[in-house]
């Protein structure tokens, strides 16, 4: 029988307080309609008290957004409290208040400079005012990873008797290890007489990178709400990420037998659509929702997924919200991955053809780090050595201002022979390759060019792509350089050194200025 953990999302009110990551109200609802689909128990709309604008956006997820239990956050303070409670009070019977006060000796002396009674007669009297407003509260001991444990027991006990039914047990500062953390719930548990009156909760931050890893911990011993972020935004480092839990809790069914109320086919979406409003991207081997989360490269792994996708795969893409998984073509890939591509593409090749083109395609793919359909194709239709250079470049001087028509002169190696031209044109790369294509055929159609910056800063290198028709063949060349014009130049020579029959034309003209 399966047992059964909360989910609480809190990026809304915690993710949102990653540097950066506000959202104006439109972006608010979108995100909590988003996580409602989601599944999600408890959406944490915000603080209420904070702002107009937390105050405006708690209100509103809670009168317009469906499904999960809404909760403010406040601190134990009385104007917190009626805040929240004005807030949420919208949600109805899934209205929550969640109030908080500091329990560890470095927060109650630095900085509430109160006592530990103090502490628990303010938490026991927010707790009654704020039950007195909604059906249900939720008790925080901020920096209860550093609380002292006796105290600890002492103030749960006391707000638990007040009418507290969620007792969260922060690692605020993400100091604590999955060992010790765990043990706290235990014994909290344990210890705590009125225990089984209370839903315990985690909210456990990344500051150590432990924060996934305490939340389980703290599952396996007892914990049955987690509180998380979507990508595992949050303050500072972030907080437990909700995916990596949810999936956690699916894929290792055989060692929790703990069902989430998630539809997980909405995480990728959600993912996406909370890097998108925030600005801050995913990484990309970000477990779960990372663009290569289900990428495939090394030809080791590509054989075996192609085989069975289990050999690599551990969950479907399709059972997050991708569409499938992804075989990423490079110099690490295998025959299997680059057979299975082709078949993609309509192109069945035989095991004598595919030896030949798998060698081709591994001299491009030690040159370049991506390898396009059209590079595939390029391959595919080469008849010739793939890394033969009929064509070298040995100089070439452009000129170009603002009254003045661009000009490029060049100087080629053709099958080892010198020959130079010179040509006028739209700007310098236009002058440089009418210059480089009256020396040689055939010399194609240009059919892209495609510049990237490889690295950052006005000294950057830049990477240019050219691909060239001539009649049925496409080939794609690429170059780079520090020189726009000269990677350009050295793009349009791979190509044509890729066209078959190359040899030089008849030069009528010299061009000996280079």
């Amino acid at each position: 029988m399966s047992d059964r953990l909360y989910i609480f999302d809190t990026t809304l009110r915690d993710g949102e307080q990653s540097p950066g990551c506000s959202m104006n109200l439109d972006e608010k609802m979108r995100v909590a309609h988003s996580l409602a689909a989601l599944g999600v128990d408890i959406i944490e709309a915000g603080f209420p008290i904070a702002s107009p604008g937390d105050f405006e956006a708690v209100h509103r997820i809670a009168s317009e957004v469906n499904g999960p239990k809404i909760a403010g956050l406040a601190r134990a303070a009385k104007g917190d409290i009626d805040r929240a409670g004005e807030a949420v009070k919208p949600a109805g019977d899934r209205a929550r208040i969640h109030t908080f006060i500091a329990t560890s000796p470095i927060h109650m002396e630095a900085k509430l400079r109160m006592t530990p009674d103090q502490v628990v007669e303010r938490a026991v009297t927010a707790v009654k005012q704020a039950r007195s407003l909604v059906p249900e509260v939720e008790f925080s001991a901020e920096d209860a990873g550093r609380s002292e444990m006796d105290f600890l027991c002492r103030i749960v006990e006391s707000v638990i008797a007040a009418g507290a039914r969620v007792i969260n047990i922060p690692d605020t500062v993400g100091y604590m290890t999955p060992d010790e953390f765990g043990w706290r719930i235990r014994n909290l548990i344990e210890r705590v007489p009125n225990s089984d009156q209370a839903v315990f909760s985690v909210h456990c931050h990344n500051d150590l990178g432990l924060a996934v890893a305490n939340s389980l911990a703290a599952v396996e011993n007892g914990a049955r709400q987690v509180e998380c972020t979507i990508n595992g935004l949050g303050e500072r480092a972030g907080n437990a990420s909700l995916e990596e839990i949810v999936m956690i809790m699916k894929t290792r069914s055989d060692r929790y037998d703990i069902e989430t109320g998630i539809d997980t086919t909405k995480i990728v979406p959600s993912s996406k659509l909370v890097s998108q409003i925030t600005g801050m991207p995913i990484q990309p081997n970000k477990a779960i929702v990372g663009a290569n989360a289900f990428a495939h490269e090394s030809g080791i792994h590509q054989d075996g997924v192609l085989k069975h996708k289990k050999t690599y795969e551990i969950m479907t893409p399709e059972s997050v919200g991708w569409s499938t998984n992804r075989m990423v073509l490079g110099k690490h890939s295998g025959r299997a991955a680059l057979k299975s591509r082709y078949a993609e593409l309509g192109v069945e090749l035989d095991d004598e053809r595919l030896v030949v083109i798998f060698d081709r395609f591994k001299v491009l793919a030690d040159k370049k780090k991506d390898i396009f359909d059209e590079d595939l194709m390029a391959i595919l239709s080469g008849d010739s050595d793939i890394g033969a250079e009929h064509v070298k470049l040995i100089a070439l001087h452009a000129a170009s201002g603002t009254n003045d028509a661009p000009v490029a002169a060049v100087e080629l190696d053709i099958d080892g022979a010198r020959h130079k031209a010179t040509a006028e044109g739209d700007g310098p790369v236009d002058a440089a390759f009418k210059a480089i294509k009256s020396l040689v055929e055939p010399n194609g159609k240009l059919l892209l060019y495609a510049v990237n910056a490889i690295t950052a800063g006005t000294d950057a290198q830049g990477e240019v792509t050219v691909r060239l028709q001539d009649g049925d063949r496409t080939v794609n060349g690429q170059g780079s350089d520090t020189d726009i014009v000269v990677a350009s130049a050295k793009a349009l020579i791979d190509a044509l050194n890729k066209l078959p029959n190359m040899h030089a034309k008849v030069v009528h003209a010299q061009y000996s200025g280079v």
